[in-house]
């Protein structure tokens, strides 16, 4: 169990929201809509209020150093059946991608794949006391995007399982790769505008921040050590 999920849940009550298509960018088609993934009668651009309204100050803080630049809304909520579909087709790719058949793995080699994926995708638990961040509300996969409405070069794409997508992957490289001082300015950029809005960021997604979950209670080290949203 990931650290994060012994903090304990007093759910605030606050809604999920919509989020404004006037104030953000989205992603369309939406990526895992388009897959076919399960969200029936909900909507993947919505957030807890709390959420909304720093979303807010995160675009405010944007536009003082980018006055045409958005954030761009890749994904937010999530149910435990798309997190489910998701979890299931990414796995389906690391078969396909290392040639291998899911019924010929055995228990160990099917749990270490699991391990792979779950480095990017929270399991998708039904338990209250373990919910995943985005099927809580509470989360966020966001880039940058121009006054044209083009995306802004991070080094690599959201949902990406491997070294590069860690925030500062690129930091390392500057002296040798000659973008890399372009996308760790573009990753820190956006880590500031969202740190300084109240958000954390995920050590291993440039693209995931949250506020209100147990990852930021926990990464936080916010007293009363207790998270705000629950599962929805």
């Amino acid at each position: 169990m990931k650290p994060h999920y012994q903090i304990p849940i007093q759910d605030c009550g606050e809604p999920l929201v919509p989020l404004p298509a006037d104030e953000f960018a989205f992603q369309h088609p939406h990526a895992y809509v388009n897959l076919g993934a399960p969200y029936g009668d909900r909507s993947p651009f919505f957030v807890r209020q709390g959420v909304l309204d720093r979303l807010r100050t995160a675009q405010a803080q944007l536009s003082i150093h980018h006055g045409d630049w958005r954030i761009l809304i890749f994904d937010a909520y999530r149910p435990i059946a798309v997190q489910q579909f998701m979890v299931d087709y990414t796995l389906a790719e690391l078969l396909d991608k290392r040639q291998l058949e899911g019924d010929r793995l055995t228990p160990d080699q099917r749990q270490h794949l699991l391990d792979e994926v779950y480095q990017f995708w929270a399991p998708p638990s039904a338990d209250p006391a373990t919910p995943p961040p985005h099927s809580t509300g509470a989360a966020v996969d966001i880039t940058l995007v121009d006054g044209h409405g083009q995306p802004i070069d991070m080094g690599s794409p959201i949902d990406e399982m491997s070294p590069r997508s860690y925030p500062d992957h690129y930091q390392a490289a500057i002296a040798t790769h000659p973008q890399a001082a372009q996308f760790h300015a573009h990753r820190l950029l956006l880590r500031q505008v969202m740190t300084t809005a109240g958000f954390c960021q995920h050590p291993q997604e440039w693209w995931h921040f949250s506020w209100g979950d147990q990852r930021w209670v926990w990464q936080e080290t916010v007293q009363p050590a207790i998270a705000r949203y629950g599962g929805l």
